[in-house]
């Protein structure tokens, strides 16, 4: 396919993110899909650095724009706009497009749409050719700055800062814009990490080895899908810092167990490996269809010991009361610890839903603490990095919880883990349940 085809094609799926508020790898991973005779693995690579670079960086992109425009962005077609910054992130951040192909190519698809601004996106794009974005420090206002160096909404930046300070406000905003990494859980239950290594060797699969025990990350893989490893249950894609919360959490076998939020299944089936595929887990989801997705890892992973019902977490059910050794809320949350895989979260969130989010969690862990036996014990979890979903609810669920019931609950760990190359961000909290 022709290399300008490849942009056009970007440009129509950044246009339909937009306009229809899609999630970036559902509609990329559909335009490929629908041309993937026409495509080369080369173009794939380009469309999905394009169309996740942009996502990325949008608000970076609209400053250096802005700067150098004379018409406000927002009278500016949202066609152009896009070809603008698709333009603009090339030149800014990818060292091996040359920036005339990059202006050149810009301009040709102008042209191609019928659109009469080729020599506005020409004389905006030759300036943007010389600027340094990182010289946007003559802002003083900290979360300003930091919200336009990273491409971060200022309402998220003020709430980092008023959780973490300036300094690690910036680290934070820096490692959610990095490339994440293809990281992989080996199951345990069918292979050793030495022999799955060597079969990743056989295969002249790159990888390298994480710190922590049956976590690798891929290299140079796009789609594990067709890989024979993944058909036979060798592994599921999980990040490593997702497996902390279940080894947080410790399942023994033969214990009973909730995963309450469970699909589609990453950390359900690491507490089966845990369990030894021993006792039973009951996984619920509010959607079948997750519940599916749920099924289809159990069968490959070959794990028989997990119950699946759909089921909402907030609800309340008789038949469950004490009847859990162990349960695991990994709870429904804003995602700001994982914007580095889906940079959609940062522009469709705001900080309203910081109310309607915290008040699901709550209800949660009301509900379901009555599922837990007395000397049971639970672990919250998000993927989110700040305190009013985190500590400050766990520390008012506990306070609500025992000045009300025949039963305390006491926090015995709890542990933050920022967003860095290797991971994404979490929190997790061990809460264990006591007789009054």
């Amino acid at each position: 396919m022709k290399i300008d085809n490849v942009r056009e094609l970007a440009i129509k799926i950044l246009y339909k993110i937009q306009e229809e508020s899609g999630y970036s790898n559902l509609v990329l991973n559909e335009y490929l899909e629908n041309n993937k005779e026409k495509l080369t693995l080369r173009d794939k690579n380009f469309i999905s650095e394009l169309v996740y670079g942009v996502v990325t960086w949008k608000l970076t992109l609209d400053t250096i724009i802005e700067k150098y425009s004379k018409t406000k962005l927002k009278k500016i077609s949202k066609w152009v706009l896009l070809i603008l910054e698709l333009g603009a992130y090339q030149i800014v951040f990818l060292d091996k497009v040359p920036k005339s192909a990059a202006v050149n190519e810009s301009v040709n698809l102008c042209k191609k749409y019928g659109f009469q601004s080729a020599n506005f996106v020409n004389a905006i794009l030759r300036k943007v050719e010389k600027i340094d974005y990182k010289k946007l420090e003559e802002i003083t206002d900290p979360s300003i700055k930091i919200s336009k160096m990273y491409s971060m909404p200022e309402w998220i930046i003020k709430i980092f800062i008023d959780d973490y300070g300036i300094q690690k406000t910036e680290d934070i905003c820096k490692n959610l814009n990095l490339k994440p990494k293809l990281t992989i859980r080996i199951n345990s239950l069918k292979i050793n990490e030495q022999d799955f290594l060597k079969k990743l060797e056989e295969r002249n699969i790159s990888y390298e080895k994480s710190d922590a025990p049956n976590f690798i990350y891929l290299k140079g893989l796009n789609d594990i899908s067709k890989l024979d490893l993944f058909k036979e249950g060798y592994f599921i894609v999980q990040d490593e810092g997702a497996g902390k919360i279940v080894e947080m959490l410790n399942p023994k076998e033969n214990e009973i167990v909730l995963d309450a939020c469970s699909a589609p299944g990453g950390k359900t089936t690491y507490l089966a490996e845990y369990m030894k595929n021993k006792g039973k887990i009951f996984a619920w989801d509010i959607y079948s269809s997750r519940i599916e997705l749920l099924k289809e890892n159990l069968k490959r992973l070959g794990i028989t010991c997990v119950e699946k019902e759909v089921k909402d977490a907030t609800h309340f059910y008789e038949d469950y009361v004490e009847k859990f050794d162990k349960i695991l809320l990994d709870v429904p949350c804003l995602g700001l610890g994982v914007i580095k895989r889906k940079p959609d979260i940062k522009w469709q969130r705001n900080i309203e839903d910081i109310k309607k989010i915290t008040n699901v969690q709550f209800e949660i862990l009301n509900t379901c603490s009555k599922y837990l036996k007395p000397g049971g014990e639970m672990v919250y979890a998000t993927c989110s990095i700040i305190s009013d979903e985190n500590q400050k609810q766990v520390e008012k669920w506990i306070e609500s919880s025992n000045s009300n019931d025949k039963v305390k609950y006491i926090k015995k760990v709890e542990k933050i883990i920022l967003p860095n190359e290797n991971t994404d961000g979490f929190y997790m909290c061990k809460i264990k349940k006591l007789q009054k």
